[in-house]
């Protein structure tokens, strides 16, 4: 029988537990079982998984080597999206204001193209950046703690096959070097992942960069050449250039963002573009070193492009070497990923796995959910299996593309029969108020039906416009029920329910 036996909090032989233990212990008379669990790493995976396994009555330890949160608060998401916050101030500046009548002082009234007049520190924004991620980990942590969890600072990794009574091991090297054995009648291995180099194209810090370093800078890269056009590339691209770098995006790919819908990506590389900065489609880069101040990068092609620094936005690689996990009996695919099932087990018995490392989906959002998605599983709660077609998900690039249920990719390739209805923002009265130009909303619904399937927005803050989206998308309403709905006037939100009414004629007239 696994768990641990301690003394029961019972009046007279009955169970009186707050918070309710629904760890399945069993009360006999005077004593409990208490289910034992370990968590392998701090990120959202990890500590949205304590969360909830410490509130199920479970015995609760997360092991972390940096500080909870993980990347996603310590060097990814927060910092980027902190650093992101600064340069939409700039764009919505450098973009608007002359539009809105708005006038500057500027101190060359004498030039006719006065030189721009709001500048960054950049070691400002930075010191900012680290001190909101730090900040946010000590929350993090005060939480995990005061629900009853402990946290150990260290590295965990998997001993061996499950124990016959189906417990299993975990040995934690601390950070003094020392080591301490866990039992646990469930493991969660939450570890996230890194960023991923090439071979001749190495970080170095100072000039060479990946994304966890760009926070160290304390001037604006002059000229910045980012390789890679997916969603970290695309986000840094466009932050820095509106920070006030030259900016060079190289992508192997025949377009920015080649993975989101191909009518954002137009609209996104049409504004990176008109803003000055230089696109390279269709060309990879093989090598990237440093010369004195500068960094060359060489092409395949054999073509060498030159800036002031480099920014490596090659994708992630799972965190999932030296975890024992192939002796535990726990399936790693050959991308290093772990396999899980939609419950977030692995192949081995009692073991659970979520987040990056298991590339199911790079979000910090669905890491959580499947941290708790397994605590709810194995601690025999009520518990739906992980449905990434409500999963909701943005990219911080300005403007924003968010994006919800099935795809254009999905329409487009027979994989659902959907109507389509795509109304530009430039209709918008409230984006014409704000001098928006770019953007639009896009619906897929069911014909017949019309219920919602997917969405996306591509427009200021289309992280909050996508919500109404997803809770249609997430409880099967239909387009008729978003059309009937009260919206503000004049609102951006106003362009959803325009579209809805237009996908319900539609969908009306094809059922006459």
């Amino acid at each position: 029988m696994g768990g641990r036996v301690r003394q029961c909090h019972c009046r007279n032989g009955g169970v009186s537990w707050w918070p309710p233990r629904r760890s399945h212990p069993i009360a006999c008379g005077t004593m409990e079982y208490v289910t034992r669990i370990v968590i392998i790493g701090g990120g959202p995976g990890g500590y949205e998984a304590a969360l909830v396994a410490a509130q199920l009555g479970a015995e609760v330890t997360v092991v972390d080597s940096d500080g909870l949160g993980g990347a996603s608060v310590l060097t990814d998401c927060v910092p980027s999206k902190t650093l992101i916050a600064t340069a939409e101030v700039m764009t919505t500046f450098d973009s608007s204001y002359e539009e809105l009548g708005i006038i500057v002082a500027d101190d060359t009234p004498h030039i006719d193209t006065p030189a721009r007049v709001v500048g960054v520190d950049l070691g400002k924004v930075n010191r900012r950046v680290k001190r909101l991620a730090l900040a946010q980990s000590h929350d993090i942590t005060a939480s995990v703690t005061r629900a009853g969890a402990r946290v150990m600072r260290g590295r965990g990794r998997l001993e061996g096959m499950q124990a016959l009574d189906g417990s299993r091991k975990v040995v934690v090297r601390t950070a003094d070097g020392s080591e301490e054995t866990l039992v646990a009648d469930a493991v969660l291995i939450a570890t996230g992942g890194h960023p991923r180099e090439l071979p001749d194209a190495q970080p170095d810090g100072e000039r060479i960069l990946n994304w966890t370093q760009v926070y160290d800078l304390d001037e604006l890269p002059e000229e910045l050449i980012v390789v890679g056009s997916g969603v970290t590339g695309a986000e840094f691209a466009g932050a820095y250039q509106a920070l006030g770098s030259r900016v060079t995006l190289v992508s192997s790919r025949d377009r920015v963002l080649p993975g989101e819908d191909p009518d954002a990506a137009a609209v996104l590389e049409d504004v990176f573009r008109r803003r000055g900065m230089n696109v390279m489609a269709r060309s990879r880069a093989a090598a990237a070193k440093r010369v004195g101040d500068r960094v060359e990068v060489t092409l395949a092609d054999g073509r060498v492009i030159s800036g002031s620094h480099c920014l490596m936005a090659v994708g992630a690689v799972p965190n999932s070497e030296g975890l024992g996990l192939e002796e535990a009996g726990v399936k790693v695919r050959e991308s290093g990923h772990i396999w899980t099932d939609k419950v977030s087990r692995t192949t081995a018995p009692g073991v659970y796995a979520a987040g990056d490392v298991t590339g199911v989906f790079a979000l910090a959002s669905v890491a959580a959910m499947q941290g708790r998605i397994a605590m709810y599983h194995f601690l025999g709660d009520a518990v739906a299996p992980l449905n990434l077609k409500t999963v909701s998900s943005n990219v911080f690039t300005d403007p924003e593309i968010a994006t919800v249920g099935y795809s254009q990719a999905d329409v487009d390739g027979g994989k659902i029969d959907a109507r389509v209805v795509k109304l530009p923002l430039l209709r918008n009265p409230r984006a014409k108020m704000q001098g928006i130009r770019d953007g639009f909303v896009k619906i897929f619904c069911r014909p017949g039906t019309g219920i919602v399937v997917g969405g996306v927005v591509v427009a200021p803050r289309a992280s909050e416009l996508i919500h109404p989206i997803s809770i249609a998308v997430d409880n099967n309403l239909t387009v008729e029920q978003i059309a009937n709905a009260f919206t503000v006037y004049p609102s951006l939100s106003g362009s959803i329910a325009e579209v809805a009414r237009q996908l319900h004629t539609r969908k009306a007239g094809a059922d006459l």
